[in-house]
């Protein structure tokens, strides 16, 4: 049997542009556990005028075979990471492909070509488009819909990139807690505790009438807390307000928390109801109707995704971490959210899954970062 050429191509025009985005309800059709994401916001994130590509560039091609589509691909070059890393790696993102090693083979070389057509060494990924958005393919935990912000996909795709000789970089992991394993009159001690040695040491719960003053600290804190952990990129003050734009309407004001020092800001925690449970329902669009179901569902939703956590660097190893967690699980319980997962963790930061486990918290999830010589 011949089999028939495969065709990739540029994406150039909108039509483009959403054939490569409509590709994911082919390659996920019939699956139960996948979210379909908005398209305004998956045509957002690949607008030019995206804050990211201030600093970035991002080039995306179609497979196709007898005019089918069978693949997709970005490639991806943040100058930022280039700069604050001192290392030419370039990246693959928003990677979908039927279970073809040839179809994913291709995709990947058109990237690896690219890349080092701008001088790149390294070829890494899953990026959607960088470690401050989704990243990571998932290799364990295939029996669950992802959290808000997550990704997903298809069993076969690990076994895909490491036919094309891509290799682990890092894994992150995500875990899942739930009130009954809570330990909530253990954490209650451990807060009591804490609260009586370190009297100076308070939480606060988010100001949003007066969010622009908010972001400020949550900047600050942000690029000074992460800027030690593997693949740290910092945020533009335009890729923070727009962050912020797009995820106001979806705060719980006692589910973001500060944590200060007396007077000073030293930690902060972002935890988001998992609107991927009303997102199920929506099939990627909003209209009339899908506000309608959007408020409904909404008013079901019992898990919470504790998306961001940090301290300042002066102020780590002195129960920060934990007492944020634990403020975040007790206003939680109160709202009515029951269930919990915290996500990501890299794999390094063992004191952190020691913490959480600790908590009563189980790794249940594990997505994988890979890497390449160019």
């Amino acid at each position: 049997m011949i089999r028939q050429e495969l065709q990739v191509e540029e994406v150039k025009n909108q039509q483009d542009l959403m054939t490569f985005i409509r590709f994911s309800w082919e390659v996920y059709k019939g699956d139960r556990y996948w979210v379909p994401p908005l398209i305004k916001d998956q045509i957002l994130k690949f607008n030019p005028k995206h804050p990211f590509r201030s600093h970035a560039e991002m080039t995306l091609f179609l497979a196709r075979r007898e005019g089918k589509m069978v693949g997709r691909i970005a490639g991806i070059i943040d100058h930022h990471y280039v700069k604050f890393h001192q290392e030419k790696v370039g990246f693959f993102g928003f990677f979908e492909s039927i279970d073809d090693a040839e179809v994913a083979g291709i995709l990947l070389s058109r990237v690896a070509d690219w890349l080092k057509g701008h001088e790149m060494e390294k070829m890494a990924g899953p990026m959607n488009p960088s470690t401050n958005d989704e990243c990571g393919l998932l290799i364990e935990g295939f029996d669950a819909s992802p959290c808000l912000m997550m990704p997903y996909n298809p069993r076969y795709y690990p076994s895909l990139l490491e036919g094309f000789g891509l290799r682990k970089r890092m894994d992150l992991y995500a875990y899942f807690a739930e009130e009954s394993s809570f330990h909530l009159d253990r954490l209650n001690r451990i807060t009591e505790r804490l609260r009586k040695r370190e009297p100076r040491l308070h939480i606060r719960p988010i100001d949003l009438p007066h969010l622009d003053e908010e972001l400020k600290i949550i900047k600050e804190i942000y690029n000074q807390a992460w800027s030690k952990n593997w693949g740290f990129v910092p945020l533009t003050d335009e890729e923070i307000n727009l962050l912020a734009k797009e995820l106001k309407p979806l705060v719980v004001s006692d589910l973001v928390l500060f944590a200060y020092w007396e007077e000073e800001p030293i930690g902060f925690s972002v935890s988001l109801p998992d609107y991927n449970e009303v997102l199920k329902h929506l099939n990627g669009k909003i209209g009339l109707l899908g506000a309608l179901k959007f408020l409904y569902y909404s008013k079901k939703i019992n898990k919470i995704r504790v998306m961001l956590l940090g301290v300042k660097h002066a102020f780590q190893k002195k129960g920060v971490e934990g007492l944020l967690y634990i403020e975040t699980f007790k206003r939680g319980n109160r709202k009515g959210y029951h269930q919990a997962e915290c996500s990501w963790i890299l794999e390094e930061n063992v004191l952190m899954q020691h913490g959480i486990e600790a908590m009563g918290g189980r790794r249940y999830k594990n997505y994988r970062i890979y890497e390449m010589p160019l």
